[in-house]
């Protein structure tokens, strides 16, 4: 009996929880009304509250980006400030994967399957990555210093869960915004629980990819 009482006192505490908190869900469209996917949508307490502090005994956070049939999978990755990040590489040649974006500067040495240790994203901002090797290779990683944020689907859709019910600044990133991130902010009041919806419609540039060298499907030295 006690126990059953005791799971029920558990469900019913779970409950209250997440009622006390919000949610946001964030559409994300081109100027022609398509979805757009691998947006990064991210929400910032309006009164610049803090982030939570960690745990006690909290892994610091991780994240993987592949690089697979010579492309960075997935194209566009966000991270938390402080992630550490890993690269392996699936492919049957070398790789060299770097960046020059000034929220991360490096350069993992010419490498197959997974390089030597993780690289720690510790400043918010957009970085871009590259391959010294397969210049078509291309890939974002947002490093959000807010831990609330999501990244669109195929659907052009995401959700921020489990928000502290206040006002936030939500702002929305894409590889060809055309328009500055800061002028895509909008102020969400998500002050009550429950769910709130939120709409962009992005203009974006042109997808220009690089060219993909001649021989680049067969194996080489790389």
């Amino acid at each position: 009996m006690r126990t059953l009482m005791f799971g029920a006192l558990l469900v019913f505490a779970i409950g209250a929880v997440q009622a006390q908190t919000a949610e946001i869900a964030a559409t994300v469209t081109d100027d022609q009304g398509l979805p757009v996917a691998d947006a990064v949508v991210v929400a910032v307490p309006a009164d610049g509250s803090a982030r939570p502090p960690a745990k006690a005994g909290e892994r610091p956070r991780a994240g993987v980006v592949d690089q697979v049939d010579k492309e960075f999978t997935p194209k566009v990755t966000a991270v938390l400030v402080g992630t550490a990040v890993t690269f392996p590489n699936h492919d049957d040649v070398r790789h060299q994967v770097y960046s020059f974006s000034p929220a991360k500067r490096f350069e993992l040495p010419l490498y197959a399957g997974v390089p030597a240790g993780p690289v720690v994203f510790d400043k918010p901002g957009v970085v871009v990555l590259g391959c010294n090797i397969h210049d078509w290779m291309v890939g974002y990683i947002y490093v959000s210093e807010s831990p609330y944020f999501a990244k669109t689907g195929k659907d052009g859709k995401a959700m921020i869960a489990e928000l502290p019910p206040r006002t936030y600044a939500v702002r929305v990133w894409h590889p060809r915004l055309e328009a500055a991130e800061e002028t895509m902010q909008k102020s969400v009041d998500a002050s009550r629980p429950g769910r709130v919806d939120v709409a962009w419609q992005l203009k974006l540039k042109r997808e220009v990819k690089v060219r993909r060298a001649p021989g680049a499907e067969g194996r080489g030295r790389y």
